[in-house]
């Protein structure tokens, strides 16, 4: 593992890079010692954290991942831009379904945000894995939500005193009193995409053949989606070339 040092030069570029939502060495030096914490290398950080209105969060995908190589199963039912629904099992959690739709969403009063208009199946996809692994197995989260979770939250609030003078016949026996009832709303616009938005409307037509093709590959396992593909140079083909892909998996 890398020494403190090194990790701290690593926590600079990471926060000048304001990339994964760190902006400063800190959250990113944080982020690393959690890391190494659990075994990983610090440099892992990049590919399954983010920083979202200053919290840390767990992405799905590493989320399920995590939940997978743990023993855990996940069964897809519906994968929608209304609706996403999974079967989540493990051998220590039982045997759950999930389901999460719009109008869900809608009633959360969360449906309404950009993200959520945007790429609805990819929001619905990351509470189902949330919702899924926590109740099933919550072990491997450590208490983290996702970075769409996260963006959900409801910002922080402060309170400003207001000055109110009661009207009085006598000047002199005005009175001033201090009232904490004024909230000022801090709100952060984050959006947090996932890796395969920019290609989901090209591979996305193409499910079930893109599925089928990496499992045959041994490039993911029963049960995932081609959107589970591990970080690394499949991905990156991925998106670099999606027609050759789509090309390739529908032969």
């Amino acid at each position: 593992m890398p020494s403190v040092s090194e990790m701290e030069r690593m926590a600079i570029a990471f926060a000048k890079s304001g990339l994964f939502g760190m902006k400063t060495v800190d959250q990113a030096l944080a982020l690393m010692i959690t890391a190494v914490a659990e075994g990983k290398h610090p440099g892992s950080i990049a590919s399954e954290y983010h920083i979202i209105q200053g919290k840390a969060s767990l992405r799905s995908d590493a989320m399920l991942a995590r939940f997978q190589q743990s023993g855990g199963k996940v069964e897809w039912h519906d994968h929608t831009d209304e609706k996403v629904a999974a079967t989540f099992s493990h051998p220590q959690g039982g045997v759950l379904r999930i389901d999460w739709d719009m109008a869900r969403a809608k009633s959360a009063g969360i449906a309404g945000k950009d993200n959520w208009k945007n790429y609805p199946r990819q929001m619905l996809r990351a509470r189902v894995i949330s919702e899924g692994v926590r109740s099933v197995f919550p072990a491997v989260l450590q208490g983290m939500y996702t970075p769409e979770e996260v963006a959900d939250f409801s910002a922080p609030t402060k309170s400003l005193p207001r000055e109110i003078v009661t009207s009085a016949p006598d000047k002199e026996d005005a009175v001033t009193v201090e009232v904490e009832e004024v909230k000022v709303v801090e709100v952060e616009v984050v959006e947090d995409k996932p890796w395969y938005a920019p290609v989901e409307g090209l591979i996305g037509k193409h499910d079930s053949s893109a599925n089928g093709f990496l499992i045959s590959k041994g490039v993911i396992s029963e049960g995932m989606t081609w959107r589970d593909v591990p970080e690394g140079s499949y991905r990156e083909r991925i998106l670099a070339h999606p027609e050759k892909f789509i090309a390739a998996v529908t032969k």
